[in-house]
Formats: C-alpha cells, structure tokens, sequence
C-alpha cells in the first residue's frame, strides 16, 4: 500500500544520485582537459543535467527535473569548488579509466529513472526503454562534444548504449511481472552499471564497423 508513495521518493534519490555520479564523471574529465572554473561547472553541468534535460523536453514534462530540485544547482556548484581545490591540493592526475567508474553508475541509475518516467505516461515499452537510454547517453555525449572528442559512448567499443538498454528491459520486465516498483527500478540500475563495469573489468569489446579495405595489404 505505501509503494506508490515511496516510488516518488526513490525516484528522486536515484536521480539524485545519478546526477551527481556525471557531474564527477564531468568533474574528472573538465581536470585532464585543464579547464578553468566556468569550464569545469559548464562540463559537469552538461553531464549531469543534459541527459534528464533531453528527457524532460521529449516527455514535455514541466518543470525540468533541475528546475524542480533547483537546489541541486547548489549542490553541483559546491561539488565544482571542493573537487578543484582537493584536486589541485593532492596533485590528483585523472585519468580516463577514473572517470568511467562514476559514468557507468549514472549510466545505470539514469537508464532506469528515464524509463520508469515514460512507462508512468503509458508509453509503448520501446519508447520508455529508449527514453531511459536518451536519459543515460546524453549527457556524456555533451560531455564530450564540449571537451572537443568523438563521445566515448560511441567510439571506446565497450557496451555502453546497450547497458542502458537492456536494464530498460529489466524495468519493464519486471513491471510485467507485477513486481514491486521499487525493485524493478533498482534491478535496472544495477543491471544497467553492472554490465558497463562488467565490460570495463574484461576489456569486452563491441564489434567495430569493418569494411572490405581492413583486411587487405
């Protein structure tokens, strides 16, 4: 009986969570490029909120979801301003491989919010699980645009786009099966990082685009 009112709530903390998991993912990534302040807030800003913000604008749903929690403005400033000044105070040098690890949780906690919010405005199951990747993949992608390289989600070769969709299916499948809301969406998430990190660990890699020229010489 208080499912449908603990799933707003952990619907929130998911998001939460996953926006600040990209916002380190942009935090990490705006340091190797050696940004400045307005830099560093504008690439984790994108990656935190580009995804959810293509979301919303395709659901129309009103108000973005960080103008609704406006102060999760605050906390991403604050989050910019603390990791420049320990990042620059331990001489950290980041690494690519450092900022996969806070994308593909965002990754998994994105995907599953992204469809679990189109499945509750009765869209079809493709539609809400392809929202849940838009809401997963964006965000990066701007990440990376910005920091002027081909988006790592469409060039490292490592299951990435597919992550977010298969814990989609998670989602829906479990929805199917009258599964307590809260359960599907968490099984979704961790289903959607598990593989991404399951990927990172072995080295996994996607079929590249071969053409005849490849293999000649």
């Amino acid at each position: 009986m208080t499912e449908p009112k603990l799933l707003p709530l952990l619907l929130t903390g998911v998001e939460a969570a996953a926006t600040i998991a990209f916002a380190l993912s942009g935090l990490i990534e705006a340091a190797r490029r050696r940004l400045d302040a307005v830099g560093v807030c504008m690439v984790a800003g994108l990656a935190a909120f580009g995804g959810g913000t293509l979301r919303d604008v395709l659901l129309d749903r009103r108000p973005f979801f960080w103008v609704e929690h406006a102060a999760w403005l605050w906390v991403l400033l604050a989050l910019c301003l603390v990791a420049m000044s320990v990042l620059r105070a331990q001489h950290f040098a980041p690494t690519e491989r450092a900022m996969q690890w806070p994308d593909a949780l965002g990754l998994g906690l994105f995907s599953a919010t992204g469809t679990q919010l189109a499945l509750a405005q009765g869209l079809p199951a493709i539609v809400a699980v392809l929202m849940g990747v838009i809401t997963a993949v964006f965000g990066g992608v701007l990440r990376d645009i910005v920091c002027n390289q081909i988006p790592s989600a469409f060039s490292d070769h490592r299951p990435y786009a597919v992550c977010a969709f298969a814990g989609g299916w998670v989602l829906v499948g479990a929805q199917a099966l009258a599964l307590p809301d809260g359960w599907g969406l968490l099984s979704a998430a961790a289903v959607a990082s598990g593989l991404r990190a399951a990927a990172l660990l072995t080295g996994y890699q996607l079929p590249g685009w071969s053409s005849g020229q490849d293999n000649e010489g």
